[in-house]
């Protein structure tokens, strides 16, 4: 069975949210390892959400709760985080809510800024490095792959895509207010990943000329110069903070790369050599803007106090994050609903063929006993022979097609009931028909 075990902007705090992105060691492999009932575990870890996707072995006795315990546990081992503290921030899915939500989040309905394009690939990401630990299954395979595919329906077939906006442009969004000419703006940004590419985006779409960027990492010049952009060595690092306008962090750095003390070393720099810059004083009286995206934090927020710098991060975003389109929010839930329907149907298809293979086998094998007894009395050219092989075929057809018309109404467990009450045949535990239990 599937489980979800999910922790996000909707139900826990930022600086929990925070804590859970920075695990000393991955947390997927620590879940599978934890018990030998845990099938695989991919996990989903974003700025705004913290979700571990759990393949158990359904038969085990209180799964739900083993599934839950493995990924409390891991989390804990991984970020420091004790199960005592997530209490209250966290919730748990199973069944067929797992596959609704997934494709939910991976659709950008679940995010802070609804139709938001970055968390597609950041499922994808989730899934490719499972594999790369091992820690995937079947199940989760077609979990993850049939979210993609989800996505990229309800952003072909609704504008929930082309309304959504992501963290990078809603925080330009609200400096926008104060930047009456986005081409004069001296802007400084530090990281190299994808979303600092997708902030070079959105800054020339606002107008901006003037990109400069950092990487703590060393990778700004090579960055630079396939986006266009001058490079910043940490040697000018300080310098460049301190003369732009606009700074805005998104890194995967675990320590603040942007303190009040970068700014003071920067201006520091800067009036030193003044007196060799023509004369021309260092202008500290206009105001300063710091966008920090990163998670975990990028800046630190010594940097509001200060003089003439503003701090704007992902806690004061999301207040400002707007309301869904509702048209256009309710078109994607439905296409992710009947997503969710397809991916159950399917997934009780494959539960119930168990079922249908032993009843096969049974009336087979007593058809077979008679056939033998047949041509022991001398089954002349085989027609008695040809004529019930017809008929059990029949026969089977119509209970062959309630099997899967029960299954996909997840009514499986009635169809083995009867098998076991008329025929007294048993399907093997080990690949259970039986709907998957509602663990939500």
């Amino acid at each position: 069975m599937l489980l979800c075990v999910s922790a996000s902007h909707k139900t826990a705090s930022f600086d929990l949210l925070e804590r859970l992105s920075v695990p000393t060691t991955p947390v997927a492999p620590l879940i599978a390892a934890h018990d030998e009932c845990v099938q695989g575990a991919v996990v989903v870890a974003t700025c705004n959400r913290f979700e571990a996707y759990v393949d158990m072995d359904e038969p085990v006795t209180a799964a739900v709760a083993v599934g839950v315990e493995a990924t409390l546990s891991a989390i804990e081992a991984a970020t420091g985080v004790p199960a005592s503290e997530l209490e209250g921030s966290y919730t748990v899915l199973g069944g067929g809510d797992v596959a609704e939500h997934l494709f939910s989040v991976a659709s950008g309905l679940e995010s802070v800024v609804v139709g938001e394009g970055e968390i597609a690939g950041q499922v994808r990401r989730a899934l490719t490095e499972s594999r790369a630990l091992g820690t995937t299954s079947g199940e989760l395979e077609r979990l993850f792959q049939r979210a993609s595919e989800a996505q990229r329906g309800v952003k072909n077939a609704t504008a929930i895509g082309r309304a959504g906006r992501s963290l990078v442009r809603l925080g330009l969004e609200l400096a926008d207010s104060r930047i009456a000419d986005w081409s004069t703006q001296r802007v400084l940004l530090v990281g190299t990943g994808a979303y600092a590419a997708a902030t070079v985006a959105a800054l020339r779409d606002q107008g901006a000329e003037n990109i400069s960027v950092y990487s703590p990492s060393g990778r700004a010049a090579k960055f630079a110069t396939k986006h266009g952009l001058r490079a910043v060595s940490a040697e000018t690092f300080p310098s460049a903070v301190a003369h732009a306008d606009l700074v805005i962090t998104c890194t995967t750095s675990e320590n603040h790369v942007v303190s009040a003390a970068t700014f003071a070393a920067g201006r520091t720099a800067a009036e030193a050599t003044a007196p060799a810059a023509a004369g021309c004083p260092v202008d500290h009286t206009g105001r300063r803007l710091v966008i920090d995206l990163g998670l975990p934090r990028n800046v630190d927020p010594d940097v509001a106090m200060v003089p003439g710098v503003d701090l704007l991060d992902l806690e004061t975003i999301r207040l400002h994050a707007p309301l869904e389109e509702l048209q256009a929010t309710d078109a994607a839930r439905d296409l992710v609903r009947d997503a969710a329907r397809r991916f159950a149907s399917v997934g009780e298809r494959k539960n119930i063929t168990p079922a249908v293979v032993a009843l096969r086998a049974h009336v087979f094998g007593v058809l077979d006993t008679e056939v033998a007894r047949l041509r022991a009395r001398g089954d002349e050219g085989g027609q008695t022979e040809a004529a019930l092989r017809h008929l059990v075929g029949v026969l089977l057809h119509t209970p062959t097609t309630r099997a899967h018309e029960l299954a996909e109404s997840g009514r499986g467990d009635e169809y083995v009931a009867a098998l076991s009450a008329l025929f007294g045949i048993e399907v093997p535990p080990e690949a259970p028909a039986a709907r998957i239990a509602d663990a939500g």
